[in-house]
Parts: C-alpha cells; sequence; structure tokens
C-alpha cells in the first residue's frame, strides 16, 4: 500500500504537561453490524500514528478505541462515519487527567 492511499490517522495531545502523548494503545474497529479490528498502533514519539487503516479504507463507520492509561479515564471509543474513500481522515485525541476532546482534524 503506497503512502498516498486514503487512511486512517490519530495524534495525542496531552495539555497537562504540553506535549504529544508517545505510547498510548489505540486500535481501529470497522462498524459494520458485527465490528472488526482492522488495525492498531502505539502513537509515536510525536503522539502520532500516520496508518492505522491496514487495507483499504471503505465508506461506512469506524470505531477509534484509545487507551490512555491516565489517573481518571482509562479507555476512550469514539465512532464515526467514512463518506469519502478519496481522502484520508485524522481523528485527533485531546487528553487531560479529568478531560478527553477529540475532533475531525485534516
Amino acid at each position: 500500500m503506497g503512502d498516498d492511499e486514503a487512511t486512517i490517522s490519530t495524534h495525542v495531545l496531552d495539555v497537562e504537561n504540553g506535549m504529544p502523548a508517545a505510547g498510548v494503545r489505540v486500535e481501529l474497529h470497522r462498524v459494520d453490524g458485527a465490528e472488526r479490528l482492522v488495525g492498531r498502533g502505539l502513537t509515536d514519539e510525536d503522539g502520532r500514528v500516520r496508518r492505522l487503516l491496514e487495507g483499504r479504507l471503505e465508506a461506512g463507520d469506524y470505531r477509534l478505541r484509545f487507551s490512555p492509561d491516565g489517573a481518571f479515564f482509562r479507555q476512550l471509543s469514539v465512532t464515526f462515519r467514512v463518506t469519502d474513500t478519496g481522502r484520508s481522515y485524522h481523528v485527533p485525541l485531546i487528553v487531560a487527567p479529568y478531560s478527553l476532546a477529540t475532533y475531525r482534524g485534516s
């Protein structure tokens, strides 16, 4: 698979410490009736997993499952819909001890 093919990526930022969150376990699931694992990784030193999807991007619902291993939040799942398979999807996570936020990035 070439680097220019559409994929799903993420970036985890630790706002308590003002830095990327390295070593966060991330799983990507395809949700189409049943849920199946289609990618996984650990965030790198820049807090990123640049290519989570193992295989071709298909239209439909996906679930990202983050395991930040924080003092309070242990896991977060977010489900989103892919409609345009010609573009990549970037879904960042912002973490703090008692707060989590996500958004559709570019």
